[in-house]
């Protein structure tokens, strides 16, 4: 049997942010990895278990895992009929936490 080529992704992204308590609370996550200069697999995420208890926490996020564009919001999975780049993505999350997060 013929060994199948993995492709060897390259994390370039992997930061976490804490929310202070009077700003919200929770945790920021970014992940991305990147193959041949490209922005292949990411994750980014709000996580505050006081605000959404299941889907571990995650109240919003947007991911590439499973093979397709999708966001998380509250445990229901939304697919991305129109992504563009992952740095429009990190807009739209931005964004999307401001619901909960005082700046």
């Amino acid at each position: 049997m013929a060994k199948s080529k993995q492709k060897n992704y390259i994390k370039i992204i992997d930061e976490q942010f804490i929310v202070p308590y009077e700003k919200g609370g929770g945790i920021i996550k970014f992940e991305a990895w990147e193959y041949e200069n490209k922005i292949v697999k990411y994750n980014m995420a709000y996580i505050n278990k006081s605000i959404f208890s299941n889907d571990n926490g995650r109240v919003v996020g947007y991911d590439n895992s499973h093979n397709f564009h999708h966001k998380h919001y509250f445990g229901e999975i939304i697919e991305l009929d129109d992504f563009i780049s992952y740095q429009e993505l990190v807009l739209r999350f931005k964004n999307d936490i401001k619901e909960f997060i005082k700046w």
